[in-house]
């Protein structure tokens, strides 16, 4: 890594966590993120546009929203969304729409998109600084990091706000291998440094679990 990045003004949501606390332990092995379909209520958004949304994209504009609330860092500001599974519940459901009924309604269509976490975030606060949406290769995300730390390293902006965000899996995938894949998001200000917050100089000290990452985070932040 050429020069130095800085991760700052983390904030997350998970079912059973609710406190600092509650992800100080969890961060050291002490507590476990609940596998429910728990999900924010959002009650700051109106309740027509939170009536249909998925575990993902609730929990994606939670974190936007405290991301907005604890940095400060204004509606310009770009967005880099990972998520390793995207709407797996929707994709699943339109699948199975496909199958047995021949069809697809426009509207679950087009909620089931990877996209559709964090273009709803940019509506719920009228951002408008872009967004870049990333899906890690072969989960791993280290790379997906990387690739979110590029304008910032390259010089062509100044910080961006990381999104990660993924849900827990259909009922009808539990044989996949799925018993680690627990719902939960996060966000962060990625920046140059100097800054406040965590300094990474090595890309290669990143892991490749995003949990392990946030883990690493919250250790070390102070301010968390």
């Amino acid at each position: 890594m050429s020069g130095g990045i800085c991760v700052s003004h983390t904030t997350a949501w998970a079912p059973g966590l609710v406190t600092p606390d509650d992800w100080k332990q969890w961060a050291r092995g002490g507590k476990e993120i609940a596998r429910t379909n728990d999900a924010p209520k959002l009650e700051y958004t109106d309740p027509l546009f939170r009536r249909r949304l998925s575990q993902i994209s609730r929990m994606t504009i939670q974190v936007v929203h405290d991301e907005l609330e604890k940095s400060n860092c204004g509606r310009t500001i770009r967005q880099v969304f990972v998520s390793c599974r995207g709407e797996l519940a929707r994709e699943f459901s339109v699948s199975k729409m496909l199958i047995e009924d021949k069809a697809v309604l426009p509207a679950s269509f087009s909620l089931s998109v990877f996209n559709t976490p964090i273009a709803l975030a940019t509506l719920a606060f009228a951002l408008h600084g872009g967004y870049t949406v990333m899906f890690p290769s072969k989960g791993n995300f280290r790379g997906a990091f990387a690739g979110a730390c590029a304008p910032v390293l390259s010089g062509s902006e100044e910080q961006i706000m990381l999104v990660y965000a993924d849900e827990l899996p259909v009922e009808e995938y539990s044989g996949l291998r799925t018993e680690n894949c627990v719902p939960f998001a996060f966000a962060a200000l990625i920046s140059a440094e100097p800054g406040t917050g965590i300094s990474l100089t090595d890309m290669e000290d990143v892991p490749q679990e995003p949990a392990t990452f946030l883990k690493q985070i919250i250790l070390k932040d102070t301010s968390f």
